[in-house]
This record gives structure tokens, C-alpha cells and sequence, in this order.
């Protein structure tokens, strides 16, 4: 049975009673395999019933897309603050399946355990599919933070209360932070120094650039470039 159809007519209350019980299977310890390959995952939404998931997969020595895959489905869940997850894991699974190079490590744009329910797009994928996975989101859904040095590199902790949830970190001087957060798999320590690994010179990490690129309406000239 595909995702679609396992969560088709799950309400919000459903959904999060299902959050819950699936944020209790995240690890937030290191437990990567040896990282060959690094993707980025990001959806995009072509029109207000179409979704489109594009994932792209790195050689994560050179950056050098190695393979990538899009995938189309209805949506059919509405648009929830905190259960986006819902409208994009479906179209996600579809593209990973598509894939003939299975990604050691996910990078996805969205949260990871930086959520009310400490499941994010990125944990819940985690999850769903085994693979270690982190949070790349280009704003806070919550938490809070002291001011962040104008540094390449630099962090400072995202908190929620007395926990650590996450970090706001610095890809490149002069540029807004991201918003870093372990999603399965591996601790936040880790998360950080993969992101700032697939940073170039720009302020979001390749493997996003990539997967926004190829999940936007921009996307046939990414695709070009795939040729």
C-alpha cells in the first residue's frame, strides 16, 4: 500500500494523534553509515491541487549530482501549520522510490525535530524511509535563539524551553542563518557539519539549491543542467 493510500482520509486530529506516536521511533544519536552520497529533498506545488517532490542526489566529496528523481501526486491534505509533512512525504516517497542510487543521508528543506512534536518533514521521512536525516529550513517554526555572529559557521542553539531542539547557523557572512535540526539518526553536532559540508558560496547548501531548483517552477532549467 503506497503512503497516499495509508493516509488517505486522515483528518488533522488524525494526523497529529499519528505525529505523536511517530516521533517516539527518532534517534537523535549518530548512526550513519559511511556518506558517499548526500540528497536533498524539497516540494514544490505547481498549482493549489499538484504537488512536485524533486530529490537530487550529491557525490558528497565533489558535490556533483550523481542521480535525481521527480515525482507528481494530487494533494490531498490540506494545508496545516505543523503538519506539512502530511502533503509532502507521499510525493517524496514516490520520487526516493524512483531513485537507482539510494542516498546515504537526506537533507531535506523543511524541520526536523524543531517542531511542536518534535517530528518535522525531515524526522518523519527519517523515519519512514531508515535514512539518517536532517532539517534545512529557511525559517524558525519555533523556538528561540540568541543573536548570531556574522561568521561562516557560526551557531548558536535553537530552544524550546530548557531543550535544545536545534541551531541557527551561519552558511556565509552577510547572509540570513538557516535553521539546522537533526531529523533521524544522527545528533545535531553531525547535522551541523554535513550542512556547512555541502555549503558552497551561497547561503542554502547544494544539495537544497538543488532540489529547490529542480521543485520549483525553475525547473526545466535545472534539469538542463542534469544533461
Amino acid at each position: 500500500m503506497s503512503l497516499e493510500q495509508e493516509w488517505a482520509g486522515l483528518t488533522p486530529r488524525d494526523a497529529v494523534a499519528l505525529q505523536r506516536k511517530t516521533a517516539t521511533a527518532v534517534i537523535t544519536e549518530d548512526q550513519l553509515p559511511v556518506v558517499r552520497t548526500v540528497a536533498g529533498v524539497d516540494v514544490g506545488f505547481e498549482d493549489k491541487h499538484t504537488a512536485r517532490a524533486a530529490v537530487v542526489v550529491l557525490d558528497a566529496a565533489t558535490l556533483e549530482p550523481v542521480d535525481h528523481a521527480l515525482a507528481r501526486l494530487p494533494v490531498s491534505f490540506p494545508y496545516v501549520p505543523g503538519l506539512l509533512s502530511f502533503r509532502e512525504c507521499p510525493v517524496v516517497m514516490r520520487a526516493l522510490a524512483s531513485l537507482k542510487v539510494t542516498p546515504d543521508l537526506l537533507l531535506c528543506d523543511g524541520q526536523g525535530i524543531a517542531h511542536p512534536r518534535r517530528l518535522g518533514v525531515a524526522s518523519h521521512l527519517g523515519v519512514l524511509t531508515g535514512l539518517p536525516s536532517i532539517g534545512v529550513a529557511k525559517s524558525r517554526l519555533l523556538g528561540t535563539h540568541d543573536p548570531v555572529s556574522d561568521r561562516r559557521g557560526a551557531w548558536v542553539p535553537l530552544r524550546d524551553g530548557n531543550e535544545v531542539i536545534g541551531a541557527v547557523l551561519r552558511t556565509r557572512q552577510g547572509v540570513k542563518p538557516l535553521f539546522i535540526s537533526p531529523g533521524h539518526r544522527l545528533s545535531l553536532a553531525t547535522a551541523l557539519e554535513w550542512v556547512m559540508a555541502c555549503v558552497t558560496r551561497y547561503r542554502l547548501p547544494e544539495t537544497t539549491r538543488w532540489a529547490d531548483g529542480l521543485a520549483s517552477n525553475r525547473g526545466q532549467r535545472w534539469l538542463d543542467r542534469l544533461k
